[in-house]
């Protein structure tokens, strides 16, 4: 009886622990008792943290550490997310927001940021991690402790606390204002980016530490803001989206970083849906919305007679739906209201609708929704298919993934790129959160292609418009996307240029 209360304790303690600390013991790498010690005196609570302290040589100046044990938490560090469930974007951000909010309104919060896969836009998120900076951390950890639907607090300390949230784990660190910076830089990563910027700083005689530079004389030089660490290692900000451990570093050194797509960049939102499909809103309502974000103009999609939506547009459907768009372009002048259609291309190629249907709309996008236990190559020439028609415009989410399920079309990308600026047809980069779609990856290969992409919400409701938005925006910008890039950055005029350049055959 006492040996198993005894492990119902342990397993209650371990349970309670912050999940990178969880896991750490889980992996044999220490004993229950030496990751006490080990947090009491490193104040460690995540893998980056272990990361830090095993770079920096800190875990063997512990007092019954050594090198040996030091070198087995380093083998176990690679290994610590795989076991970690990934959240996908949207979720992650809808988590993280009524945190951020609640910071962003504590008197003394400077600022306040998401950190880590979060703040660098990718698909999948591993953590939520906040920083806020605040001489005072008092109330900014009050304010977190305060929020609604708080299950349960793993960790908290002066300046950080950590909590679940809808089974999520939620951290929040509030360093000074002065050194904040560097905590930010940090907890970004990614970790080859913060590598390479490592070997950087040992090329001018400093050493970039988590807690910011160090000098030859072993002073640490106050980072408020992660410019100021940038512009000590002669680099100008890099933006968080592009910090890959890859060419960035060396893009901007040499002067080349783009200048990446903004959200301010879009002036309409080129694929939408009402309650004439599987929209929730009405048009007026979209339309309202995207008066409120500024838009120039904006283009109403709604799916085809046979998509697998709840609802679909039939074709007597869009003469009716014409003429309520008609209405509303008479009430709101401000803002063009284009009529379109997201028709499916069907399994044999054909679209989902008829030409004489199709040549009513002012914009024509096509998806690829069915498989239909296609190859790739037949997947490839439906694709082909659809953007040989001089009617089809736009091609949506062109992987038909969806997070974190269902991975894309096992497609050569690079010869749908080609087909595409073959044929004057538009890429979509697509915000819908289960989709994000292309990702950043296959963006800026298709911009390397010589692609033209639009960025679009795909957008379901009304509220949701400018957040969709923002994760397309996101995406492009992992792709090195830069405003020239994207069609529904230019006017009315250049939206309508391109269409009709299609439509012409050329």
């Amino acid at each position: 009886m006492y040996e198993a209360g005894g492990w119902v304790l342990v397993e209650s303690a371990v349970a309670d622990l912050p999940a990178d600390l969880r896991w750490l013991y889980e992996s044999d790498a220490v004993t229950l008792e030496q990751l006490a010690v080990l947090h009491g005196a490193l104040g460690v609570t995540t893998a980056a943290d272990l990361a830090a302290a095993v770079h920096e040589e800190q875990i063997r100046r512990v007092e019954g550490f050594d090198a040996a044990a030091e070198q087995r938490i380093a083998a176990a560090l690679p290994s610590l997310r795989a076991h970690v469930p990934r959240l996908p974007l949207g979720r992650a951000t809808a988590l993280a927001a009524p945190v951020l909010d609640a910071l962003r309104a504590t008197p003394g919060v400077q600022w306040a940021e998401p950190t880590g896969s979060l703040r660098r836009g990718q698909d999948l998120v591993g953590d939520i991690e906040l920083v806020a900076a605040a001489d005072d951390p008092h109330d900014a950890i009050e304010a977190v402790m305060d929020l609604p639907h708080l299950a349960h607090t793993l960790h908290r300390s002066a300046r950080r606390i950590y909590v679940l949230t809808e089974r999520a784990q939620i951290g929040v660190r509030v360093p000074e204002p002065r050194v904040a910076g560097a905590a930010q830089l940090y907890l970004t990563g990614s970790a080859g980016h913060f590598g390479a910027l490592r070997a950087r700083a040992r090329e001018r005689g400093l050493s970039l530490r988590h807690d910011g530079l160090v000098g030859a004389d072993g002073a640490t030089f106050a980072a408020a803001t992660e410019t100021e660490i940038y512009d000590a290692l002669g680099l100008p900000f890099i933006p968080p989206e592009i910090r890959h451990g890859d060419d960035e570093i060396v893009a901007a050194a040499c002067g080349e970083l783009p200048r990446l797509l903004a959200a301010s960049d879009i002036r309409g939102d080129l694929h939408m849906h009402s309650t004439w499909s599987d929209g929730r809103d009405a048009i007026e309502a979209m339309v309202a919305t995207c008066r409120a974000l500024g838009y120039e103009y904006m283009a109403i999609t709604d799916h085809s007679e046979h998509s697998a939506a709840i609802r679909n547009l039939t074709a007597d459907g869009a003469r009716r739906q014409a003429d309520e768009i008609a209405v509303l372009r008479e009430r709101y002048r401000d803002i063009t209201i284009l009529h379109g259609c997201e028709v499916d291309i069907l399994p044999d190629g054909r679209l989902d609708f008829p030409d004489r249907v199709l040549e009513q709309f002012d914009i024509v996008l096509a998806s690829l929704h069915e498989r239909a236990g296609h190859s790739p190559e037949q997947l490839l020439r439906r694709y082909a298919a659809a953007m040989q028609h001089p009617l089809v415009a736009i091609i949506t989410h062109p992987t038909n993934r969806v997070l974190p399920t269902r991975l894309g079309y096992d497609l050569d990308y690079e010869r749908v790129f080609e087909i595409a600026v073959e044929t004057g047809t538009i890429l979509e980069v697509d915000g819908a959160p289960a989709h994000l779609d292309l990702d950043g990856a296959l963006a800026r290969r298709a911009v390397a292609a010589g692609a033209m992409l639009a960025v679009d919400s795909d957008c379901h409701a009304a509220d949701k418009l400018e957040r969709q938005m923002a994760f397309g925006v996101t995406m492009a910008r992992r792709g090195w996307v830069e405003p020239r890039h994207v069609l529904n950055t230019g006017p009315l005029d250049t939206v309508r240029a391109a269409i009709a350049a299609k439509r012409a055959g050329r």
